[in-house]
């Protein structure tokens, strides 16, 4: 088993690149099958599937293969794991901007 911080460093890796960033958007819609993701990005099947690979290995995607179709299905509750990463970083944000916000009262 990858361990949590493993976990989200391949979460992070896999949101970094734009299409499957794209992707990810597409299946929080409704599952997809890859045929049905290929021709809305320009790139061929077979790379469709290498980043569906790596989603899938990232805990964000489910696969089930029923015959040659492989359809893919957002798992929302990675996501949910880094968004509680990040949002440890809320009150830091917060804060800043709120001293931002003082400074910037305080030469009007």
């Amino acid at each position: 088993m990858v361990e949590h911080e493993d976990r989200l460093g391949c979460i992070f890796f896999a949101l970094s690149n734009d299409t499957r960033r794209k992707m990810v958007r597409l299946l929080a819609r409704r599952p997809y099958r890859i045929t049905e993701l290929a021709p809305k990005f320009d790139i061929s099947l077979a790379a469709v599937s290498k980043h569906m690979q790596l989603l899938e290995r990232a805990g964000l995607i489910d696969r089930e293969i029923r015959g040659r179709d492989h359809f893919c299905t957002l798992k929302p509750a990675a996501l949910s794991k880094a968004h509680a990463w990040l949002g440890g970083y809320e009150q830091y944000w917060n804060a800043r901007l709120d001293a931002l916000e003082r400074m910037l009262s305080e030469d009007e």
